[in-house]
């Protein structure tokens, strides 16, 4: 079966590095906030072109660090889209707020900004206190931060770019990491900069905010050991995850160069069988998956398996909306309906991506989803 992702083709470019990062951690023993941290730290802050860089153990501890910096109250709403991993809605519940569902645009599967005034209205008409937004780079792409942040100005609302598969890309030639005051991200192993268990980021240019997710990331910890400032959390990065992106970092352009080049040439192999990933005119692309829409009406499960009869595997990212889930199907939705996210859930696949897919690779799995989608609409026609 090809790979969904390759992560071993990367660790043979990089195991020396980390071998020996290991070493210095297994030798030092500050297996917790050892030095590798605030080094890592350093030169992700660089990375993202932002003032600070808080690390912490996974992109949903990032996300409530943010909420927490931001200082949201039980009651609180927070329009977020459906069309979305469930930690960009659950970090809200977690600290007794409400998410509130908004439309994605049917090209990007990003947030919708002409959405956003429907979003704002069910919130407002529940009853729920709206003070943010919480944009999602899906797939890679950044959510258009110009339109976004201009809405939440004008209706005094803060704005956090959930960026756990969108960090390295940018927007208008600004980095992710800068288009909103705060951008999270994850560093899960599948991510394009990711370490080989669970960990995250956030980044910011406000030093009180700063200053109040490292408190909150352990514990609510003041300037004294065991002496706290406010209610916090475990939240920490590990030494060693440090050494494996430290390592990745030495090539994470490269590699993002190398996706782009991957996108590509799946754009020139299948633009003809299924409707292939856009770009907005002002985006790069991380491009953490590669995702199509299928035909209308063809049968997904089919291609699927047919795919995986011929050694290709396939996901679905996502198939059910979070405002269709049991736990969120109380939480206020658009009064526009969320028509796109129903549809897309019903339409999209995603297909391997990774830095390290060859071009016949890529040969093989365009004839298979050609198989695939031909058996999937037939299927459809006769059932």
């Amino acid at each position: 079966m090809i790979p969904l992702i390759d992560l071993g083709a990367q660790q043979a470019r990089i195991r020396n590095k980390i071998d020996a990062g290991i070493s210095r951690v297994l030798d030092h023993g500050m297996y917790i906030m050892g030095p590798e941290i605030s080094a890592i730290e350093d030169r992700l802050a660089k990375a993202a072109g932002a003032k600070h860089c808080i690390s912490c153990s996974s992109g949903t501890d990032a996300l409530i660090l943010a909420l927490l910096a931001k200082g949201l109250m039980p009651g609180d709403g927070v329009i977020v889209p459906s069309f979305t991993f469930a930690a960009s809605a659950e970090v809200m519940p977690v600290l007794g707020a409400i998410p509130v569902f908004a439309e994605v645009d049917a090209v990007t599967f990003n947030l919708d900004p002409a959405g956003l005034p429907a979003a704002l209205s069910a919130g407002r008409a529940s009853g729920a206190r709206i003070v943010g937004i919480i944009g999602v780079g899906l797939f890679g792409q950044p959510a258009d931060y110009d339109a976004i942040n201009a809405f939440a100005a004008a209706e005094g609302l803060w704005v956090i770019d959930d960026a756990a598969q969108s960090f390295g890309a940018s927007w208008n030639g600004a980095k992710v990491g800068t288009l909103a005051s705060m951008t999270c991200t994850s560093f899960f192993p599948a991510k394009p900069l990711g370490c080989y268990g669970d960990g995250g980021a956030v980044f910011t240019d406000d030093d009180d905010e700063a200053e109040i997710m490292r408190s909150c990331r352990i514990h609510g910890m003041g300037k004294t050991r065991y002496e706290y400032d406010r209610i916090g959390m475990t939240a920490r990065l590990d030494a060693m995850q440090a050494v494996i992106l430290d390592a990745k970092l030495d090539i994470f352009e490269e590699e993002l160069t190398m996706r782009q080049q991957v996108a590509n040439q799946y754009a020139d192999r299948l633009a003809h069988l299924a409707e292939v990933p856009q770009l907005a005119s002002q985006a790069t692309s991380s491009w953490a998956q590669y995702t199509v829409k299928l035909p209308a009406g063809c049968d997904r499960a089919i291609v699927m398996k047919t795919l995986a009869d011929h050694d290709v595997p396939s996901a679905i990212y996502y198939p059910v909306p979070m405002h269709r889930q049991s736990p969120y199907s109380s939480y206020p939705v658009s009064a526009d309906g969320l028509q796109i996210t129903d549809a897309l859930c019903g339409q999209v696949l995603a297909l391997p991506m990774h830095p390290y897919l060859e071009a016949a690779t890529q040969d093989h799995i365009a004839g298979a989803l050609a198989t695939a989608i031909a058996a999937g609409s037939a299927s459809a026609a006769t059932g």
